[in-house]
């Protein structure tokens, strides 16, 4: 159910122009956070994002819970006492690719948006890669966030072990909607 509601909202914000807008069903996000403790990482391979190459807008969503990390009680943690993935079940992103050329086949862009975690947006820019390829685009990059900027309470016997600031990558491989 929560598939189709995030599909669903992200169909409302494109208009029904197809032949300009591509998908990525299975788009992977990770982050990495260094402490001199434990470093933390997970990945989720299940984010969805929409590309309109007309208009130059991204869309993404994703469910905090579809993280996986290498450890039961690091997932736990997150899910629970961090992101509280139940009062906030998803992270989104939407923003719009400064001066992008669509037929263009590797270009380096700025993406200028709305990232909204934990309940809390923030407007962020990120640099990307975006290739053409024969069917669609890949875009990747890297974006660092800052931990208090969403809110997210460390208690304080725990700081020593919680980076402030987190790396995080995306891949999305876009191929037409259908």
């Amino acid at each position: 159910m929560n598939k189709l509601y995030i599909y669903l909202l992200f169909s409302s914000l494109f208009v029904n122009d197809t032949d300009n807008q591509f998908i990525a069903r299975q788009g992977q996000i990770s982050f990495f956070s260094y402490t001199s403790v434990e470093n933390i990482e997970a990945k989720n391979n299940q984010v969805l994002s929409i590309l309109d190459v007309e208009k130059n807008e991204i869309a993404i969503s994703m469910l905090m819970r579809a993280f996986t990390f290498k450890k039961d009680l690091m997932y736990e943690h997150f899910n629970e006492s961090y992101i509280e993935s139940d009062v906030f079940p998803k992270a989104t992103f939407k923003g719009k690719i400064i001066e992008f050329e669509k037929n263009k086949k590797s270009q380096i862009k700025i993406i200028k948006g709305e990232i909204t975690i934990h309940g809390i947006s923030k407007e962020i820019d990120i640099k990307t890669t975006i290739d053409k390829t024969k069917n669609g685009y890949i875009i990747e990059g890297e974006v660092d966030l800052v931990v208090k900027d969403f809110n997210i309470k460390i208690p304080p016997i725990l700081s020593k072990n919680i980076a402030k600031v987190v790396s995080v990558k995306f891949n999305f491989q876009y191929y037409p909607y259908e």
